[in-house]
């Protein structure tokens, strides 16, 4: 049995890569379908220049782009790379939840939390809104996963207080929305309560860390953008994938953060 194990152990990263380069290719299709109103089941992957259907072989995540040099088979035109990036950054994801999380059977929950926040997060990067279709049933699978995780770790306490910091960012995001409409959506506040969620999950100071990095990571690409005058003053800059990314920072890094940093844990 231990052998078993043993050898499940080595498996198991090459498992959540595998698995993550599948679901991000389905993602892609997600994050193109869903804002426009389509279906993500039919009609099947094709060529947006030619509209020849895309062949199994020809779908394979990462690979199939490489072989193919970023070209339609058909048609030749250019198939963009951000395809394959989506594919690895979900595969790299699911690889960094098992490392972060280990065998912990909150570990489903965290990689449901990763696919569904990628989406978000490219979405709102693409269009500047955060759609319902995705974040409610995203939030509440989510939050079933990480119940029954925390029922088989036996630390439905860590569960009870996730809750509460999912309550303490979407009312602090929701005051802001409403003192600075022009700088929050709606859509940044019902995420706040996904992030916090999960970030609360792992601790208070985990949280504070993913409401500081969501800031400091979208000050930073504001004024970066402001100065090489991609976008002006006056325009939108999406907010919802800096909170993504600062409460993937915040769960993988959030207790060193906060001890070394913030003086907190």
């Amino acid at each position: 049995m231990d052998l078993y194990l043993d050898n499940l152990e080595l498996v198991a990263p090459y498992l959540f890569v595998v698995v993550g380069l599948v679901v991000g290719s389905f993602l892609n299709v997600v994050v193109y379908r869903i804002p426009a109103g389509l279906s993500v089941v039919s009609p099947p992957s094709a060529c947006p220049n030619c509209g020849t259907q895309i062949k199994p072989y020809d779908n394979l995540p990462v690979v199939s782009w490489l072989i193919l040099r970023g070209k339609c088979r058909s048609c030749q035109s250019a198939i963009s790379a951000r395809y394959p990036l989506v594919e690895a950054a979900n595969a790299a994801l699911f690889l960094g939840v098992y490392l972060v999380i280990g065998s912990d059977w909150t570990v489903f929950a965290y990689v449901w939390f990763a696919g569904v926040t990628l989406v978000l997060g490219l979405i709102d990067f693409d269009t500047k809104r955060i759609p319902n279709r995705i974040l409610f049933p995203g939030a509440f699978i989510g939050a079933l996963l990480l119940g029954a995780g925390a029922l088989g770790e036996g630390e439905m306490a860590s569960y009870g207080r996730s809750w509460l910091a999912a309550l303490a960012y979407f009312s602090g995001f929701l005051i802001l929305a409403l003192i600075v409409p022009a700088g929050f959506g709606m859509g940044d506040v019902k995420l706040a309560f996904f992030l916090g969620m999960f970030a609360g999950y792992v601790s208070w100071a985990v949280l504070v860390v993913a409401v500081f990095g969501a800031v400091f990571i979208g000050g930073g690409v504001s004024i970066l953008l402001l100065i090489t005058r991609r976008v002006s003053r006056k325009d939108a800059i999406p907010f919802g994938p800096s909170m993504v990314v600062g409460a993937w920072v915040a769960i993988a890094f959030g207790n060193e953060i906060a001890r070394s940093y913030l003086g907190l844990g």
